[in-house]
């Protein structure tokens, strides 16, 4: 689950890592009365989940209220639409206004998931400010990682270790190591997969500030914080996926047109790497779950269908738990109650195959049958219209 910015350093302020003044606004004339409050010259940021904001019009400096009132206008009620964003763009419901502050030096600073190694690690670079993932590419010498071992924790030789390629005075090296130990006790009291403040910037009389923060935690650890579900924004959220998370399915969007509708991980991921190695794209990730019911399988369609990308639907269903006559009955039913006007490809396998071959033979809709796992992927790759990378 991400948040937005706002949430992001209230955390951080909340683990005593400095972030600048800074006040959140719905409308216009709140941003004004925010930038009167900070001064006049401020910051405005589009709240979005998407990185790249600046770039794309969504950071802007005003020099008083006023304008701060004209830029909240131009922004409030718009989508961003960025690099990372997709052409769809997201909503901009609220701004935050940030004082303005004179910036000597910025640094890039997260304590991340290591999925290599299990365990989490320091990233730092004397580049902040800039995409890490473009550094990454074309200067990852300027990229640092410093492993912090779950038996020990973290130490202060951790963020010294951090500070030390970063040039800072001893002062600031000081304040690193404890914004470092902040981050890191946020990473693993909230169940964090990222900490990421970019840039941390040198500012007056040796301070460290976090400008920008973002924060991302593992979805399935959030039974265990029900104070972090308060800070999810849907509207953030593809629609799908916030629908599949209400109805118990697995689901991500993807950028093919062959929508899968698979029960267990295991299968859907085989799914999706056979759907690739005959040169298509999946449109999706969907796991209705070992033992789907007639109702998820309904729910899916629904899904599948609203994605106007979906050239085809492909279910490819292992019947283990749940029967294949009950899953076939779930089929029909979903695929009479919305109207299916795409080629529908199913392969079954499992318990009660016959009787649920025989209710979709029989159900009188166009139903592409198929018994092979590559068999079926090839007629909805075919019947996609042989779309190839």
């Amino acid at each position: 689950m991400k948040i937005h910015e706002y949430q992001a350093k209230e955390l951080l302020l909340a683990y005593g890592i400095p972030i600048p003044r800074q006040k959140l606004a719905g409308t216009i004339e709140q941003a004004a009365l925010a930038a009167q409050a900070l001064g006049g010259q401020c910051v405005l940021k589009a709240q979005a989940h998407t990185g790249g904001r600046g770039k794309a019009g969504g950071v802007r400096l005003a020099e008083s209220a006023s304008r701060a009132a004209e830029i909240a206008g131009e922004l409030l009620g718009k989508r961003l639409v960025t690099e990372q964003s997709g052409p769809a763009g997201y909503p901009i419901e609220k701004v935050l206004v940030t004082a303005r502050e004179r910036i000597e030096s910025e640094y890039y600073l997260a304590v991340a998931l290591n999925d290599a190694l299990a365990c989490p690690e320091i990233i730092c670079s004397g580049e902040g400010g800039t995409e890490i993932e473009a550094l990454a590419r074309e200067r990852p010498e300027l990229i640092h990682h410093i492993i912090i071992p779950p038996e020990s924790g973290y130490c202060e030789y951790h963020g010294y270790e951090a500070a030390r390629p970063l040039g800072l005075s001893p002062e600031r090296k000081r304040r690193l190591v404890s914004i470092l130990r902040g981050m890191y006790r946020l990473f693993v009291e909230k169940d964090c997969s990222l900490v990421e403040i970019n840039p941390l910037a040198a500012i007056r009389e040796d301070t460290l500030a976090a400008l920008d923060a973002k924060i991302s935690f593992d979805d399935n650890a959030l039974f265990l914080h029900p104070e972090l579900e308060a800070l999810r924004d849907p509207s953030q959220e593809d629609p799908n996926e916030a629908r599949a998370r209400e109805t118990g399915i697995s689901y991500i969007t993807l950028d093919g047109s062959i929508g899968c509708l698979v029960n267990g991980a295991g299968l859907a991921m085989a799914t999706m790497d056979m759907i690739r190695s005959l040169g298509a794209r999946p449109a999706n990730f969907l796991d209705v779950g070992g033992s789907a019911t007639a109702e998820k399988v309904a729910s899916a369609f629904t899904m599948l269908l609203s994605d106007p990308r979906v050239k085809v639907i492909l279910v490819n269903i292992f019947g283990g738990i749940t029967r294949c006559d009950v899953i076939a009955a779930g089929i029909a039913a979903a695929a009479r109650h919305t109207e299916l006007s795409i080629p529908l490809v199913v392969r079954l396998q499992g318990a009660h195959l016959a009787a649920g071959q025989r209710i979709l033979s029989e159900s009188g809709l166009p139903i592409i049958q198929a018994r092979e796992f590559r068999e079926a992927v090839e007629k909805a790759v075919t019947a996609a219209g042989g779309e190839r990378l």
